[in-house]
C-alpha cells in the first residue's frame, strides 16, 4: 500500500517538500498567531471584554470592517469592468493601462496615502471640486474607502482577467444564436462562469483592505471615534506598552476576518458545486 501511494505521488522528493512546507508555514503563520492567542490568554475574560467592547476600539472595528467591506464592492463591480475591457478589446495604450493596474503593488503604502491625501485635501486637485459640493473626502470615512479601493483594484482584475481569457466565445455565440440578448447572455453565461473568480478577488482585496495602514493614515485624519482604524488603534496601544490591549483587539480582528473567509469559502464551494452539475 505504501508503495502504490508513493507510486501515485507526482512531486519528487514529496515527504521533505511537505516537511519544509509545514516548517514554513509555522514560522511565518501559525507560531506568530499561536503567540498572539498565548498572550491574550494572559487577559482575563472581564478584562478582555472590557478592552475589546470599549467605545474606541468598536468604532475602530466598525470603520475598518465597513470601510474594507464598501471598498471590496466598489474593486469587484469596477474590477470587472476593468479586466473586461483589458481582456475583450483592443485600443491605443491598452499595455500601459494593464501595468497601471498593478501600481499599488509597486507604490510603497506611505507613499500612496500622501499622493491621495494631497489629491483629495479641501485644497487639492481633486478636494477642491469636492469641498463646494459638501463632499468631505480626505480625512473623513470616505476618504478611507478610497484608500482602501486603490490598494485592493489589482487582487480583483488580476483574478478575473485569466477567467475571462479562457471562457469559450463559442458559448456566447451560439446563446446569441439561440436568441439570447446581450444582457442574458451576461447574466446566464458569463457572470456564473466568473462569479466563483470574482468572489475570490473580493475576498482579497477586503483581507488586504482589513489590516491596511500606511495608506490609510494620512488621508484618515486618526480622530478617535471618528476616523480612526483599528490598525491604527493597536499601534497606538503599543506605544503605550499595552500589549494585552493590542493583541485582544487584534485577536477580534482575526477571528472576524477568518468567519469572514469561511463564509466566502463556502459561497465559492456553493457556486463550483452549481458549475459542475450544471
Amino acid at each position: 500500500m505504501m508503495k502504490a501511494w508513493k507510486e501515485r505521488s507526482i512531486l519528487p522528493g514529496f515527504g521533505i517538500s511537505l516537511g519544509y512546507t509545514l516548517l514554513y508555514l509555522s514560522l511565518i503563520v501559525l507560531f506568530p498567531l499561536a503567540a498572539m492567542f498565548a498572550k491574550t490568554a494572559g487577559l482575563s475574560w472581564t478584562h478582555f471584554w472590557n478592552t475589546v467592547s470599549d467605545d474606541r476600539v468598536v468604532a475602530s472595528l466598525q470603520l475598518s470592517f465597513g470601510a474594507s467591506f464598501m471598498a471590496a464592492m466598489v474593486n469587484a463591480v469596477f474590477g470587472f469592468i476593468v479586466a473586461w475591457v483589458l481582456v475583450r478589446y483592443k485600443f491605443p495604450g491598452k499595455r500601459i493601462l494593464d501595468a497601471l493596474v498593478d501600481m499599488p503593488f509597486a507604490l510603497p503604502t506611505a507613499v500612496a496615502g500622501i499622493a491621495l491625501t494631497a489629491l483629495y485635501s479641501p485644497n487639492g486637485w481633486i478636494g477642491q471640486f469636492m469641498t463646494p459640493l459638501g463632499i468631505k473626502t480626505a480625512y473623513s470615512p470616505v476618504g478611507i474607502v478610497i484608500a482602501l479601493t486603490f490598494i485592493g483594484i489589482p487582487f480583483v482584475v488580476r483574478t478575473i482577467q485569466p477567467v475571462l481569457e479562457e471562457l469559450d466565445k463559442e458559448i456566447e455565440e451560439a446563446a446569441v444564436s439561440l436568441g439570447a440578448r446581450r444582457l442574458r447572455t451576461f447574466i446566464r453565461v458569463i457572470f456564473p462562469e466568473v462569479f466563483p473568480a470574482l468572489l475570490t478577488g473580493f475576498t482579497l482585496a477586503f483581507a488586504r483592505a482589513v489590516g491596511e495602514y500606511g495608506s490609510v493614515v494620512f488621508i484618515s485624519g486618526n480622530m478617535p471615534m471618528k476616523t480612526e482604524i483599528a490598525p491604527l488603534l493597536i499601534m497606538t496601544k503599543l506605544e503605550q506598552y499595552d500589549y494585552m490591549g493590542a493583541t485582544a483587539i487584534a485577536v477580534v480582528m482575526l477571528v472576524i476576518s477568518f468567519v469572514f473567509l469561511l463564509f466566502t469559502n463556502y459561497l465559492q464551494w456553493r457556486s463550483n458545486r452549481r458549475l459542475i452539475s450544471s
